[in-house]
Protein backbone atom coordinates (compact mmCIF):
# COMPACT_ATOMS: atom_id res chain seq x y z
CA UNK A 1 0.00 0.00 0.00
CA UNK A 2 1.05 3.49 -0.76
CA UNK A 3 0.72 6.08 1.89
CA UNK A 4 1.15 9.79 0.53
CA UNK A 5 1.08 12.63 2.63
CA UNK A 6 1.04 16.38 2.58
CA UNK A 7 4.26 18.52 2.63
CA UNK A 8 4.23 18.31 6.09
CA UNK A 9 4.90 14.80 6.69
CA UNK A 10 7.72 13.43 8.04
CA UNK A 11 10.11 11.01 9.39
CA UNK A 12 13.30 11.39 10.69
CA UNK A 13 15.39 11.77 8.86
CA UNK A 14 15.57 15.00 7.33
CA UNK A 15 12.58 17.48 7.19
CA UNK A 16 10.37 19.87 9.28
CA UNK A 17 11.06 20.02 12.91
CA UNK A 18 9.20 17.48 14.62
CA UNK A 19 7.33 17.53 18.19
CA UNK A 20 6.21 14.49 20.07
CA UNK A 21 3.76 15.77 23.02
CA UNK A 22 1.18 14.29 25.61
CA UNK A 23 -2.16 14.44 26.25
CA UNK A 24 -2.99 17.44 28.64
CA UNK A 25 -3.99 16.28 32.05
CA UNK A 26 -6.99 17.99 33.86
CA UNK A 27 -5.33 20.97 35.20
CA UNK A 28 -3.58 21.35 31.93
CA UNK A 29 -5.27 23.70 28.60
CA UNK A 30 -2.69 23.07 26.29
CA UNK A 31 -0.25 19.88 24.76
CA UNK A 32 3.17 19.65 26.06
CA UNK A 33 5.86 19.05 23.61
CA UNK A 34 7.76 16.66 25.32
CA UNK A 35 10.43 15.92 22.22
CA UNK A 36 10.91 18.28 18.92
CA UNK A 37 12.71 17.85 16.12
CA UNK A 38 14.07 21.08 14.74
CA UNK A 39 15.00 21.24 10.87
CA UNK A 40 16.18 24.30 10.82
CA UNK A 41 17.30 24.61 7.47
CA UNK A 42 16.14 22.88 4.16
CA UNK A 43 19.96 23.45 2.41
CA UNK A 44 21.74 19.82 2.02
CA UNK A 45 24.58 18.71 -0.02
CA UNK A 46 23.40 15.50 -0.63
CA UNK A 47 21.00 14.97 -3.30
CA UNK A 48 19.25 11.90 -2.02
CA UNK A 49 16.44 10.92 -4.45
CA UNK A 50 13.58 10.27 -1.82
CA UNK A 51 14.48 13.45 0.40
CA UNK A 52 11.15 14.40 1.50
CA UNK A 53 11.90 17.78 2.84
CA UNK A 54 13.07 19.07 0.29
CA UNK A 55 15.51 23.00 -0.45
CA UNK A 56 12.31 24.78 -1.68
CA UNK A 57 13.64 27.54 0.66
CA UNK A 58 17.01 29.11 1.80
CA UNK A 59 15.55 30.55 4.88
CA UNK A 60 17.37 29.97 8.38
CA UNK A 61 16.35 32.13 11.86
CA UNK A 62 18.89 34.42 12.98
CA UNK A 63 20.19 32.67 15.78
CA UNK A 64 18.95 34.93 18.68
CA UNK A 65 15.53 34.22 17.23
CA UNK A 66 16.35 30.51 16.93
CA UNK A 67 17.10 30.43 20.98
CA UNK A 68 14.09 32.37 21.83
CA UNK A 69 11.89 29.23 20.37
CA UNK A 70 13.94 26.66 21.54
CA UNK A 71 13.61 29.01 24.66
CA UNK A 72 9.32 29.05 24.49
CA UNK A 73 9.51 25.61 24.01
CA UNK A 74 10.97 24.34 26.76
CA UNK A 75 9.17 26.68 28.98
CA UNK A 76 5.78 24.81 27.72
CA UNK A 77 7.64 21.31 28.46
CA UNK A 78 10.26 20.32 26.14
CA UNK A 79 12.89 18.55 27.54
CA UNK A 80 14.60 16.92 24.17
CA UNK A 81 15.71 18.78 21.10
CA UNK A 82 16.93 17.28 18.02
CA UNK A 83 18.50 19.34 14.78
CA UNK A 84 18.25 18.58 11.49
CA UNK A 85 17.80 19.51 7.89
CA UNK A 86 18.52 19.70 4.95
CA UNK A 87 22.17 19.28 6.67
CA UNK A 88 22.77 20.56 9.42
CA UNK A 89 26.67 20.53 9.54
CA UNK A 90 26.27 22.86 6.63
CA UNK A 91 26.28 25.28 9.38
CA UNK A 92 28.80 24.08 12.28
CA UNK A 93 28.70 27.15 14.17
CA UNK A 94 24.78 27.57 14.21
CA UNK A 95 24.31 24.67 15.09
CA UNK A 96 27.33 24.41 17.81
CA UNK A 97 26.01 27.34 19.75
CA UNK A 98 22.17 25.84 19.68
CA UNK A 99 23.83 22.52 21.17
CA UNK A 100 25.37 24.17 23.65
CA UNK A 101 22.86 26.80 24.40
CA UNK A 102 20.07 24.03 24.94
CA UNK A 103 22.55 21.97 27.07
CA UNK A 104 24.06 24.84 29.65
CA UNK A 105 21.67 27.65 29.53
CA UNK A 106 18.34 25.54 28.65
CA UNK A 107 19.61 22.73 31.06
CA UNK A 108 18.03 20.18 28.81
CA UNK A 109 17.35 16.54 29.54
CA UNK A 110 18.78 15.43 25.99
CA UNK A 111 20.19 17.14 22.42
CA UNK A 112 20.86 15.14 19.80
CA UNK A 113 21.57 15.80 15.74
CA UNK A 114 20.67 14.02 12.57
CA UNK A 115 22.90 14.24 10.24
CA UNK A 116 24.52 12.87 6.48
CA UNK A 117 27.64 12.64 8.35
CA UNK A 118 29.82 14.07 5.69
CA UNK A 119 30.60 17.49 7.28
CA UNK A 120 31.25 16.20 10.77
CA UNK A 121 34.73 17.30 11.93
CA UNK A 122 36.53 16.06 15.16
CA UNK A 123 37.63 19.84 15.66
CA UNK A 124 33.45 20.20 16.34
CA UNK A 125 33.10 17.50 18.41
CA UNK A 126 36.04 18.00 20.49
CA UNK A 127 34.33 21.11 21.46
CA UNK A 128 30.80 20.43 21.81
CA UNK A 129 30.65 16.85 22.50
CA UNK A 130 29.94 16.94 26.11
CA UNK A 131 26.88 18.64 25.16
CA UNK A 132 25.68 15.88 22.75
CA UNK A 133 24.04 13.21 24.16
CA UNK A 134 22.59 11.64 20.36
CA UNK A 135 23.69 11.59 16.81
CA UNK A 136 22.05 9.41 14.19
CA UNK A 137 23.81 9.21 10.97
CA UNK A 138 21.88 8.15 7.52
CA UNK A 139 23.22 5.29 6.05
CA UNK A 140 20.92 3.33 3.42
CA UNK A 141 23.38 0.57 2.44
CA UNK A 142 26.23 -0.95 3.14
CA UNK A 143 27.27 -1.49 -0.99
CA UNK A 144 28.67 2.31 -2.09
CA UNK A 145 27.24 2.03 -5.51
CA UNK A 146 23.72 1.55 -3.83
CA UNK A 147 24.29 4.36 -2.13
CA UNK A 148 25.32 6.09 -5.08
CA UNK A 149 22.24 5.41 -6.88
CA UNK A 150 20.33 6.81 -4.20
CA UNK A 151 22.00 9.78 -3.95
CA UNK A 152 23.44 9.84 -0.94
CA UNK A 153 27.41 10.96 -1.46
CA UNK A 154 29.75 10.47 -4.22
CA UNK A 155 31.84 7.38 -3.33
CA UNK A 156 33.04 7.63 0.29
CA UNK A 157 29.94 7.52 2.55
CA UNK A 158 30.62 4.71 3.89
CA UNK A 159 34.33 4.91 4.96
CA UNK A 160 32.99 8.75 7.21
CA UNK A 161 30.38 6.38 8.10
CA UNK A 162 32.15 3.83 9.87
CA UNK A 163 34.94 6.86 11.56
CA UNK A 164 32.00 8.37 12.67
CA UNK A 165 30.72 5.64 14.47
CA UNK A 166 34.15 5.74 15.88
CA UNK A 167 34.39 9.36 17.10
CA UNK A 168 31.00 8.31 18.42
CA UNK A 169 32.36 6.26 21.16
CA UNK A 170 35.63 8.18 21.53
CA UNK A 171 33.64 11.20 22.59
CA UNK A 172 31.01 9.40 24.52
CA UNK A 173 28.16 10.47 22.26
CA UNK A 174 25.08 7.52 21.47
CA UNK A 175 25.61 6.28 18.10
CA UNK A 176 22.10 6.08 16.45
CA UNK A 177 21.95 4.89 12.69
CA UNK A 178 18.54 5.60 10.33
CA UNK A 179 18.40 3.45 7.44
CA UNK A 180 15.33 4.51 4.30
CA UNK A 181 14.30 0.83 3.25
CA UNK A 182 13.48 1.60 -0.33
CA UNK A 183 13.62 -0.41 -3.71
CA UNK A 184 17.46 -0.13 -4.20
CA UNK A 185 18.23 -1.89 -0.54
CA UNK A 186 14.97 -3.78 0.37
CA UNK A 187 17.17 -7.48 -0.50
CA UNK A 188 20.02 -6.40 1.55
CA UNK A 189 21.34 -8.10 4.47
CA UNK A 190 22.48 -5.59 6.53
CA UNK A 191 23.05 -7.68 9.78
CA UNK A 192 27.10 -7.98 9.42
CA UNK A 193 27.92 -3.97 9.07
CA UNK A 194 25.05 -3.25 12.01
CA UNK A 195 26.56 -5.54 14.14
CA UNK A 196 30.13 -4.16 13.27
CA UNK A 197 28.97 0.09 14.17
CA UNK A 198 26.39 -1.27 16.85
CA UNK A 199 24.15 1.61 17.28
CA UNK A 200 22.43 1.95 20.20
CA UNK A 201 18.97 2.09 18.17
CA UNK A 202 18.66 1.26 14.60
CA UNK A 203 15.48 3.22 12.87
CA UNK A 204 14.71 1.56 9.66
CA UNK A 205 11.76 3.88 7.68
CA UNK A 206 9.74 2.27 4.74
CA UNK A 207 10.40 5.10 2.08
CA UNK A 208 7.80 8.06 2.11
CA UNK A 209 5.92 10.03 -0.34
CA UNK A 210 5.17 13.69 0.34
CA UNK A 211 2.46 15.60 -1.44
CA UNK A 212 4.66 18.63 -2.46
CA UNK A 213 7.73 17.43 -1.53
CA UNK A 214 9.11 14.14 -3.60
CA UNK A 215 5.46 12.98 -5.26
CA UNK A 216 6.08 13.83 -8.81
CA UNK A 217 8.22 15.20 -11.79
CA UNK A 218 7.36 18.52 -10.66
CA UNK A 219 8.67 18.31 -7.68
CA UNK A 220 12.62 18.91 -6.49
CA UNK A 221 12.51 14.97 -5.69
CA UNK A 222 10.77 12.12 -7.23
CA UNK A 223 10.38 9.22 -5.02
CA UNK A 224 7.87 6.75 -7.23
CA UNK A 225 10.92 4.94 -8.01
CA UNK A 226 11.80 4.29 -4.78
CA UNK A 227 8.44 2.92 -3.23
CA UNK A 228 8.06 -0.35 -1.84
CA UNK A 229 5.16 -2.35 -0.86
CA UNK A 230 4.13 -3.25 2.93
CA UNK A 231 5.43 -6.57 2.21
CA UNK A 232 8.60 -5.73 0.59
CA UNK A 233 9.35 -4.01 3.78
CA UNK A 234 7.44 -6.46 6.25
CA UNK A 235 10.68 -8.66 4.88
CA UNK A 236 13.42 -6.58 5.02
CA UNK A 237 12.63 -5.83 8.72
CA UNK A 238 11.88 -9.63 9.37
CA UNK A 239 15.55 -10.07 7.58
CA UNK A 240 16.87 -8.08 10.89
CA UNK A 241 14.96 -8.62 13.66
CA UNK A 242 17.12 -10.72 15.60
CA UNK A 243 18.97 -7.04 15.61
CA UNK A 244 18.27 -5.42 19.15
CA UNK A 245 18.80 -1.86 18.12
CA UNK A 246 16.62 -2.81 15.38
CA UNK A 247 13.14 0.04 15.18
CA UNK A 248 10.94 -0.24 12.36
CA UNK A 249 9.16 2.51 10.99
CA UNK A 250 6.58 1.69 8.43
CA UNK A 251 4.30 4.75 6.29
CA UNK A 252 1.39 3.33 8.57
CA UNK A 253 3.29 3.94 12.10
CA UNK A 254 4.89 6.70 10.75
CA UNK A 255 1.33 8.61 9.49
CA UNK A 256 0.67 11.35 12.32
CA UNK A 257 2.73 10.11 15.22
CA UNK A 258 5.26 13.16 14.70
CA UNK A 259 4.12 16.77 15.05
CA UNK A 260 6.45 18.87 12.91
CA UNK A 261 8.06 22.99 13.55
CA UNK A 262 9.42 23.80 10.27
CA UNK A 263 12.43 26.04 9.61
CA UNK A 264 10.26 29.10 10.23
CA UNK A 265 9.23 27.41 13.74
CA UNK A 266 5.73 26.59 12.45
CA UNK A 267 3.94 23.47 13.51
CA UNK A 268 2.81 21.72 10.00
CA UNK A 269 -0.03 19.83 9.52
CA UNK A 270 -0.33 16.48 8.21
CA UNK A 271 -2.88 17.48 5.04
CA UNK A 272 -5.28 19.00 7.71
CA UNK A 273 -4.97 21.93 7.39
CA UNK A 274 -2.58 24.49 7.21
CA UNK A 275 0.63 25.32 9.32
CA UNK A 276 0.03 27.53 12.33
CA UNK A 277 1.36 30.48 13.40
CA UNK A 278 4.95 30.60 14.33
CA UNK A 279 5.45 30.17 18.04
CA UNK A 280 7.54 33.27 17.74
CA UNK A 281 4.35 35.08 16.75
CA UNK A 282 1.81 33.01 18.99
CA UNK A 283 3.47 31.40 21.40
CA UNK A 284 3.97 27.27 22.05
CA UNK A 285 0.15 26.66 23.80
CA UNK A 286 -1.16 28.37 21.24
CA UNK A 287 0.46 26.86 18.13
CA UNK A 288 0.46 23.45 20.23
CA UNK A 289 -3.62 23.55 20.28
CA UNK A 290 -3.86 23.70 16.42
CA UNK A 291 -2.04 20.69 15.58
CA UNK A 292 -3.32 17.10 15.05
CA UNK A 293 -1.26 13.72 16.57
CA UNK A 294 -2.30 10.51 17.02
CA UNK A 295 -1.37 8.89 19.76
CA UNK A 296 -2.17 5.30 18.87
CA UNK A 297 0.76 6.10 16.16
CA UNK A 298 3.10 7.34 18.18
CA UNK A 299 2.39 3.99 20.76
CA UNK A 300 2.97 1.26 18.06
CA UNK A 301 6.30 2.81 16.93
CA UNK A 302 7.90 2.44 20.28
CA UNK A 303 8.43 5.74 20.48
CA UNK A 304 9.73 5.56 24.31
CA UNK A 305 13.37 4.92 24.60
CA UNK A 306 16.26 5.75 27.20
CA UNK A 307 17.38 9.05 25.63
CA UNK A 308 20.64 10.17 27.65
CA UNK A 309 24.40 9.52 27.87
CA UNK A 310 25.27 7.16 30.79
CA UNK A 311 26.85 9.90 33.04
CA UNK A 312 23.40 12.24 32.72
CA UNK A 313 21.22 9.37 32.49
CA UNK A 314 18.12 10.55 34.74
CA UNK A 315 15.09 8.88 33.18
CA UNK A 316 13.33 7.79 29.99
CA UNK A 317 11.75 10.06 27.58
CA UNK A 318 10.34 9.96 23.83
CA UNK A 319 11.42 9.49 20.59
CA UNK A 320 11.61 11.88 17.94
Amino acid sequence: MLVVYSAAAAAVLGGGCYCLWRRPTATEDYKKPISVNYHFTRKCNYECGFCFHTAKTSYMLPIDDAKKGLKLLVNAGMRKVNFAGGEPFLYPVFLGELVRYCKEDLHMESVTVVTNGSLVKEKWLQQYAKNLDIMAVSCDSFDEKTNMMIGRGKGNHLETFVKLSELCRKYNIMFKVNTVVCRYNINEDMNAMIEKVAPFRWKCFQVLVVEGENDSSTTLRNAQRFVISDEEYDNFCNRHKHQQSLVPESNEVMKSSYLILDEYMRFLNKGVKEPTKSILEIGVPAALNDVYWDDESFTRRGGEYDWQKEEKKENTALDF
